[in-house]
């Protein structure tokens, strides 16, 4: 059996079966960790993989699995006791601006700068909803570069804002086309191939000296700058899942 959206996987969830494929992102925000989990146990294959989809809705659970391709000292902090953990590390690291990002918040609503770790301490500490959230040293000068990679398909370009230092174009930024070096190139096949991405919309930070970090990878996301139409780039990531599935299938 093939399923092809999520209705169909409601009305057949119970009667799938070892080998079955479902196609399609699980629309429930509150039940998707939990249904991904026994669609494994029950050995049906799902297209993005159970891991694309839950790293793909979560920056704290992106910063756990993919922190070796993120900025150093990138923490998740889950409770206080996290926190004071990472503020004896940054005094020792003499980093000072720090940088939040919020669970689950995109096109920049969810980051937020401090002036230093204590200041951020401070107010989170009488708010227990604060948790989790990703805490990472503040960049200044490094050039923000959205990829999107599907198969064959790779297109980049750079993002810019003068005004303010998130740099998503829907927060004010410009883009310009950028072209991504071979290095650059593999750096995000890296992680797509730990991840289990199929396709993707993938932030980089490039520094001044050259070092590249993964800002966040998301199955989806604002294409802008691109060149290519949400049609057509739907269309390709749609063909790359039923090639999956033929290939599971065979």
């Amino acid at each position: 059996m093939i399923i092809k959206n999520n209705r169909e996987l409601k009305n057949h969830y119970h009667e799938l079966r070892s080998g079955d494929i479902f196609i399609g992102t699980i629309s429930s925000k509150h039940m998707k960790s939990f249904m991904l989990i026994d669609l494994l146990e029950r050995n049906v294959n799902c297209l993005p993989s159970p891991l694309s989809q839950i790293l793909n809705s979560s920056k704290t659970k992106q910063a756990l699995i993919l922190k070796d391709w993120m900025l150093p000292h990138t923490c998740v902090i889950t409770r206080r006791a996290n926190l004071l953990e990472t503020i004896n590390r940054y005094n020792k690291n003499g980093i000072g601006i720090v940088v939040t990002k919020e669970n689950h918040l995109h096109c920049g609503c969810g980051v937020r700068r401090w002036d230093s770790i204590e200041t951020l301490y401070s107010f989170v500490a009488l708010s227990k909803s604060s948790y989790p959230f990703v805490v990472q040293p503040f960049y200044k000068h490094f050039t923000d570069i959205r990829v999107i990679i599907v198969e064959d398909y790779i297109e980049a370009y750079s993002r810019h804002n003068p005004n303010n230092f998130r740099m998503n174009i829907a927060a004010g930024g410009n883009s310009h086309p950028y072209t991504l070096k071979n290095e650059e190139k593999e750096f995000c096949h890296t992680i797509m191939k730990r991840s289990r991405f199929p396709f993707a919309h993938i932030d980089l930070m490039i520094t001044e000296n050259g070092n590249k970090y993964l800002s966040e990878i998301a199955l989806n996301g604002g294409i802008k700058g691109a060149n290519i139409s949400r049609e057509e780039l739907d269309k390709k990531k749609q063909d790359v899942l039923e090639r999956l599935a033929k290939k599971l299938k065979n």
